[in-house]
């Protein structure tokens, strides 16, 4: 059993901490399940606090011998970190913004001056995130935002790691911090004019963002604008390009709804776009008196529309700009998805994604002449990147692989120059030692499966390279082929990297994501399977030290996996998981519970019901073999709540008949996203990596 710490005193390996069995009877439509772990859920009581210390010390005791492993495989990564980096200055009103890292600090610092060649020392620091994290343990801001007059910042900072965010306003001309705060925020926030902000709050219980607020910080005074009754809804405000209109959006998984308002009259009624319809997603932006409208209107992966003009900036109607007064701007093509929409005075920029890969198109808004940026490699990523002007002669881009790091580019539509001005340094990596490749793989019911890989060439054996496999596939969310530089410290250990666009995600357009959701979830965890094992067929991997990782509800993939070919990996790491699907499903109280019936189902249902708990990790643990595991979550998450993973550990180690070691590492400190700062965030995919490349190295 790999990373074991024997007791030096008695010899003894230590014991994994022994969970109190509590059983709990949960019935649902007539069927009985009994929860022994249920009472975890029992947030900052001593006993759930002394089980998860117990799970820390023992932790940290059978990984004892890692330790130097740990420290040599942080120390590898770090050193790939560019100890003093920047961004390039991007143009916003009459200054040019950048953050910037200084040796030796976690957290970013902005700064802003007139030049765009200004020098560091020229530059005007506006917010420095160390000052704001000295002293904490965790530390996270949202968006820091001027204002149009570029005289104040407001910004949003947690120290829990629960993503409530409380918004501070900054005097750029004092410097001074003012004393109005609005607490508990989502973070999410926009300027109007010059006073006013309209920002979001969350339900304090569920986390769904439900409010949206308006506050003078002049006057101090704060009025609530929008609240979306409907559970499976949630809220964001935005700004169009051209900062003629706030947005309030309002949007389930499948259904979205835009109110406006002119940012100049802040306090004008709320004007609606088009009412909400069944399965009808849009999103607008506006520009030269007309809305576009990027919508799936009898357009699966989405086309492009606009209004006929006659939007100036006052009042509107409550009808809305009906679908029938529509114009025809992008037609829907079935072999291309649009995911992004920049409207420019003069431009139509659409990020879009074909045969899974990302690519860029440029529309003449005149005369609709289309141009398509192209980029090299097999496997890569483009996408737009901030682009705060609305009349300007060119666009900006970031684009990677994963052999290739991140580019920032300008493309200039006058001449279709495509210039680089940032590659991303990366100290002591060779990208000409590594190899990308994009294959295919063939699911159970013949569709194909789009796979990303990476190796280092001179390293690369048939059939005898340790593999590790990542997957997400939920939400609509593509998982994309980007440059990492953790991987490298497993490229150079023999490992070769894959990632497999499983449905769910929307690497190959909209029904990608409906293939993978409601009552078709179960063929993402198929599909991660089909991959593994087309992985190993092609030689990509020997057999017996295949690897899977995923977070999230690709965590969920990992609990699935596990049960349903345990025989098929050797270790699977597991971070913030979402596994007692069934049980976080029927409890409406949970955060986040309803917004999710749209991608898993409404277990009160009872076809629903069924179909859930057919794949539910934590319902279907069962006494077998179970590879060796290492979970990893935060006490905070406010995502996934850290008694899933808990449970989950308990159980498993209850069922599993191998003698394989099933760890678990919590972050007391942490939520969702893990550790703040750069470096922290390192430390952690070091425990990851150790624990894979241990396992890596025993004799098969």
């Amino acid at each position: 059993m790999p990373e074991v710490n024997s007791d030096e005193t008695t010899g003894t390996r230590p014991m994994p901490p022994q969970a109190l069995r509590e059983p709990k009877e949960l019935e649902s439509h007539g069927d009985l399940r009994v929860d022994p772990y249920y009472w975890m859920r029992e947030r900052d009581t001593e006993r759930v606090l002394d089980h998860l210390r117990a799970e820390s010390d023992f932790y940290a005791s059978v990984t004892r011998p890692s330790l130097e492993l740990r420290d040599k495989v942080y120390e590898e990564i770090k050193a790939r970190v560019k100890a003093d980096d920047s961004a390039p200055p991007v143009k916003n009103g009459p200054y040019f913004y950048t953050t910037r890292f200084k040796a030796g600090f976690e957290y970013p610092i902005t700064s802003r001056a007139k030049l765009e060649t200004a020098s560091e020392s020229e530059q005007e620091v506006i917010l420095d995130i160390n000052k704001i994290a000295r002293g904490q343990t965790y530390t996270s801001v949202s968006n820091v935002l001027p204002s149009p007059d570029h005289k104040w910042i407001v910004y949003g900072v947690d120290h829990v790691g629960r993503r409530f965010y409380d918004l501070y306003f900054k005097n750029l001309e004092t410097g001074e911090i003012s004393g109005s705060v609005v607490p508990k925020t989502t973070g999410n926030v926009e300027w109007a004019d010059n006073r006013t902000i309209f920002y979001t709050l969350q339900n304090p219980e569920t986390l769904r963002s439900e409010r949206v607020m308006r506050f003078d910080f002049v006057s101090g005074e704060t009025t609530e604008v929008f609240f979306e009754p409907d559970e499976i809804f949630r809220v964001h405000v935005s700004k169009t390009q051209n900062d003629d209109f706030i947005l309030i959006n309002t949007a389930s998984f499948d259904s979205s709804e835009v109110h406006f308002v002119p940012a100049q009259n802040p306090k004008a009624k709320l004007s609606v776009f088009l009412p909400r319809e069944l399965k009808h997603e849009y999103s607008i932006d506006f520009g030269e008196g007309s809305f576009y409208i990027l919508t799936n209107w009898n357009a699966e992966n989405f086309c492009v529309m606009k209004t006929s003009g006659g939007a100036t900036g006052g009042a509107f109607g409550d009808a809305g700009f009906a679908k029938a007064d529509w114009l025809p701007v992008i037609a829907h093509r079935s072999d291309v998805y649009i995911s992004q929409l920049l409207l420019l005075k003069k431009q139509l920029v659409l990020g879009v994604r074909t045969e899974g890969l990302t690519r860029i198109e440029v529309i003449d808004r005149v005369n609709l002449k289309s141009e398509v940026i192209s980029f090299p490699d097999a496997a890569h990523i483009v996408k737009l990147s901030s682009n705060f002007e609305y009349d300007t002669d060119f666009v900006r881009l970031n684009y990677q692989s994963m052999v290739r790091p991140n580019s920032v580019y300008n493309y200039f539509f006058e001449t279709k120059e495509l210039r680089r001005i940032k590659l991303s340094e990366i100290p002591t990596y060779d990208e000409s030692k590594y190899q990308s490749e994009r294959i295919w793989a063939t699911a159970k019911d013949g569709t194909r499966i789009p796979v990303s890989l990476i190796y280092r060439k001179d390293l690369k054996t048939s059939g005898k390279n340790p593999i590790l496999v990542y997957g997400y596939g939920s939400y609509g969310f593509s998982v994309d082929p980007s440059f990492r530089i953790s991987i490298v410290s497993l490229l150079d250990r023999g490992f070769v990297y894959a990632i497999a666009h499983v449905r769910g995600g929307s690497e190959l357009g909209r029904s990608w994501y409906e293939q993978g959701r409601m009552n078709h979830k179960m063929n993402t965890f198929t599909d991660f399977i089909a991959v593994t094992e087309h992985l190993i067929d092609q030689g990509y991997a020997d057999p017996k030290k295949v690897f899977a990782s995923g977070g999230s509800a690709g965590g969920l993939l990992m609990g699935v996996i596990s049960n349903l070919r345990p025989d098929l990996y050797k270790g699977i790491v597991s971070s913030v998981p979402f596994l007692d699907v069934l049980t976080t499903m029927l409890d409406a109280d949970i955060p986040l519970t309803t917004a999710e019936y749209q991608q898993w189902g409404n277990p009160g249902n009872k076809e629903a019901y069924a179909y859930i708990k057919s794949y539910s990790p934590y319902d279907n643990i069962e006494a077998k073999a179970y590879p060796a595991m290492l979970i990893v979550t935060g006490y905070h998450d406010s995502q996934v709540q850290y008694w899933e993973p808990a449970k989950y550990v308990a159980k498993l180690r209850d069922l599993s008949t191998s003698k394989n070691p099933i760890l678990f590492k919590i972050d007391m400190e942490a939520g969702h996203s893990g550790a703040s700062g750069r470096f922290q965030a390192l430390k952690d995919v070091a425990h990851e990596w150790a624990f894979l490349i241990n396992l890596a190295s025993e004799p098969t």
